[in-house]
């Protein structure tokens, strides 16, 4: 895995776990009760903090990205490990 691929990867952990962790313990000032004219109720109340959920994201993405990217520098785990269909034929053995 070269350098590039491992921060692609990060890239794309990060942003799936940010699009989890978003909607966690949101308060929408529909359940606060304090809408400002001309927001929709499902938007977030004030006490909606972006940097607390970089944060999270960043410290739940980072553990995931190294677990994946152990298993994929281990190579214990192939395509050929997952191909359910037998699509990809018979392992050649490169003797």
């Amino acid at each position: 895995m070269s350098i590039v691929s491992a921060l692609v990867l990060l890239a794309v952990v990060w942003f799936m776990t940010l699009f989890v962790v978003l909607p966690i313990r949101l308060e929408t000032q529909g359940d606060v009760g304090e809408r400002v004219e001309g927001t929709h109720a499902g938007a977030p109340a004030s006490s909606f903090s972006m940097k607390r959920k970089i944060r999270t994201t960043t410290l739940v993405a980072l553990p995931i990205w190294a677990l994946i990217t152990a298993v994929i520098l281990w190579g214990g785990i192939s395509v050929r490990d997952i191909d359910m269909f037998n699509r990809m034929g018979a392992a050649s053995s490169a003797e």
